[in-house]
């Protein structure tokens, strides 16, 4: 028989069970400014503090008025191993690539390149003046899909779903935002990945996975995160998040900021440059397969 105690007790252990676990601020980072590519001027974060935020290897944003901040770009260069999402802002770029992948980019438009067994390619302005301003995201891929033949994805600014309020506008590149659908639905990490324009002294609120690492990016104005007190976030920060169900960002003033997350891969990592591997004897295999002209499978 079961007792009205132990009905208690079994209640008490379902509500602290389903009880919603506030995400909150884990770090705040501000970029370093660093240069790369033909010498582009850019401000990194991922990659640099932290060193790797699993499945996330580097984010940079890259902005400037000034044309020789930007105009050598980035000539062609050889990837293995890694995904890279590219997202313009403003300006224009031009792609091409070993796998035969060839566009343009202009503001708004995404491109989604799994580098797999290897890829080489370059992006270059495809403007000679003005502001270019966007972001770049390294994934890691795990094990099993490093050797992968590679794929590239474009993603026209008109055909990405944006969800619109009152309040926001939530641009859904990958995942899903209330009824809004984003462009990969199967995916090993399951990625997140918003852009977010949030309206003076309103809120935003998302349920993020458990089982994922999230962070937000701040491109403009000054938001608060989660309920606890924290130092001011303005213009471009990273701002690392505790793992929980439930985001809650303020906008102090009108806002833009990124939301992005993904399911850690949790295995070991080995750098070299453009190439990232699991052990040190696979970045060597690269490096060889690049110089004696056999990258490209």
């Amino acid at each position: 028989m079961i007792t009205s105690t132990c009905l208690d007790r079994l209640t008490n252990k379902n509500n602290i069970m389903n009880k919603i676990l506030d995400i909150e601020v884990k770090k705040i980072i501000k970029p370093i400014t660093t240069s790369d590519g033909a010498g582009v001027k850019l401000k990194r974060s991922i990659g640099v503090d932290p060193n790797y935020f699993d499945p996330f290897l580097m984010l940079d944003e890259f902005g400037s008025d000034n044309k020789d901040d930007y105009v050598a770009g980035f000539p062609d260069h050889p990837h293995r191993g890694i995904e890279t999402v590219t997202y313009m802002l403003s300006g224009d770029f031009k792609h091409k690539d070993s796998s035969g992948g060839e566009g343009r980019m202009k503001a708004g438009d995404v491109q989604w390149m799994k580098t797999g067994s290897g890829i080489i390619h370059s992006e270059m302005p495809a403007m000679k003046d003005g502001k270019l301003h966007g972001f770049q995201l390294w994934i890691n891929m795990p094990a099993k899909l490093k050797m992968s033949q590679p794929e590239y994805y474009y993603m026209d600014n008109e055909k990405i779903n944006i969800h619109n309020d009152k309040e926001k506008s939530v641009k859904v590149i990958a995942g899903n935002f209330e009824n809004t659908v984003g462009f990969f639905e199967q995916h090993n990490v399951e990625p997140i990945y918003f852009d977010i324009n949030l309206n003076k002294n309103k809120k935003f609120n998302f349920n993020l996975p458990l089982t994922h690492n999230s962070f937000v990016y701040l491109i403009e104005g000054e938001i608060k995160i989660g309920n606890k007190s924290h130092e001011k976030i303005k213009d471009s920060t990273l701002i690392l998040l505790t793992q929980g169900d439930e985001l809650k960002v303020e906008a102090i003033t009108k806002s833009k900021f990124l939301l992005v997350s993904g399911k850690p891969i949790g295995e070991q990592i080995a750098r070299g440059g453009p190439f990232v591997m699991n052990t040190k004897a696979e970045i060597l295999e690269a490096i060889n397969d690049y110089q004696r002209g056999t990258f490209v499978k």
